[in-house]
């Protein structure tokens, strides 16, 4: 039976308001959706919370994905330090979420991957009952059985205007689609689950794609994450880390030359990338360079 939220506001002691749901019929108490918030004139939420239990932690997937558990860790330590209800809607894409921030604005893209696979989830129809699956397509289904197709390959505005209709104000249906994916995140280790083999599949395909064009096998995996990241934040286009790979075999200036790529503007970002890849490293973890032939990585 689909779940059905109620919604409150308040204001806090610094002026900011604050957004809660609580599920109906239910013991639980009321939990935040997100604080509005004006970015470019236009008006969202947004939840970058971190709660202990709800962070991604490698450690809890290294059994099932190897390396590739802790290969993600950097960017999404750098996206939302792991936390997996992390939520924006006030920019562009409208609406982003996961601890991967996945944007809902691209065609095919990462959150539209992401939703497919969450609506693939047996408790899928309680949290979005009118979203179903056909053909691999995200569609809406009326009370009259009617579907519409909200995403396509060269559009996902349907989609974006279902889950956020305007970029104006916070609307009901903002709200409420904000909340059932905060509450789903919180209270479901599956949907948690999702998110991890999501980002996993994704940077796996984009790693082969990579290496495509930049020729990767051997290169360290430090060099390989910061590509990675460089691209899957969109800070650096190919030409710029070719660039920056170009050392004749010095993979220690290659790192320097990739952490320097968007420095201006993501110093921060690039800071929390390099410490955590850094760490990983000291713990004799990062220590792997890539293979081409298997898509995987190995001791160095």
């Amino acid at each position: 039976m689909p779940y059905d939220f109620s919604l409150s506001s308040g204001v806090l002691a610094n002026g900011r308001t604050v957004h809660y749901a609580s599920l109906n019929g239910s013991p639980e108490p009321k939990f935040v959706i997100g604080y509005r918030t004006m970015y470019e004139g236009n008006f969202g939420l947004f939840n970058t919370k971190v709660t202990p239990g709800l962070v991604y932690n490698p450690d809890d997937y290294a059994s099932a994905y190897d390396f590739w558990a802790y290969f993600i860790y950097p960017t999404a330590m750098a996206e939302s330090k792991g936390s997996y209800f992390c939520l924006n809607t006030y920019d562009r894409a409208k609406f982003t979420f996961s601890f991967m921030q996945y944007a809902a604005h691209v065609p095919n893209g990462d959150f539209i991957k992401f939703l497919r696979s969450l609506l693939c989830l047996p408790n899928a129809s309680d949290y979005f009952p009118k979203l179903v699956l056909r053909d691999s397509r995200i569609f809406y289904q009326n009370s009259n059985n009617t579907l519409t197709q909200l995403e396509t390959d060269d559009t996902s505005g349907p989609l974006m205007d279902y889950l956020n209709p305007s970029l104006q104000d916070i609307e009901n249906q903002e709200l409420i689609c904000s909340a059932r994916m905060v509450h789903w995140a919180t209270n479901d280790p599956e949907h948690r689950k999702t998110q991890v083999e999501s980002a996993i599949q994704i940077f796996k395909s984009n790693m082969i794609e990579y290496n495509r064009r930049f020729g990767l096998d051997g290169v360290p995996a430090n060099v390989c994450q910061m590509i990675c990241d460089i691209r899957h934040q969109g800070r650096g286009k190919n030409d710029r880390i070719a660039n920056a790979l170009n050392t004749n075999g010095n993979y220690n200036q290659a790192f320097v030359n990739l952490c320097s790529i968007g420095a201006a503007n993501y110093s921060q970002r690039i800071s929390t990338v390099r410490t955590t890849i850094n760490n990983l490293s000291n713990l004799g973890i990062f220590n792997k360079k890539y293979d081409s032939s298997t898509n995987s990585f190995t001791d160095v």
